[in-house]
């Protein structure tokens, strides 16, 4: 499966990892230069869980942003799961 959250949809997003080398101006040093810019992905905070639907009386295997479990947990999980087109 893909890294991809199935109600909010969040996937890996391109950054970059600046380094930086040498002394600060105010400790004494002739400042702090960029040396590298690297580039990385932040990937979400995913997590496959078992929702349990009680008015489907069946369980649904979805993988999740914990954001997305904070949602289902709030507003149900029949209403989240059909608003995000999963059931």
């Amino acid at each position: 499966m893909a890294r991809r959250c199935s109600i909010t949809g969040t996937k890996p997003a391109l950054g970059h990892r600046i380094r930086r080398s040498g002394k600060a101006k105010k400790k004494g040093g002739i400042g702090t230069h960029v040396t590298a810019n690297t580039r990385r992905t932040f990937l979400p905070n995913l997590k496959t869980k078992r929702i349990f639907v009680p008015e489907l009386q069946r369980f649904v295997t979805v993988k999740l942003t914990v954001r997305a479990i904070k949602t289902i947990t709030k507003n149900g999980a029949l209403k989240t799961l059909r608003s995000a087109g999963v059931l």
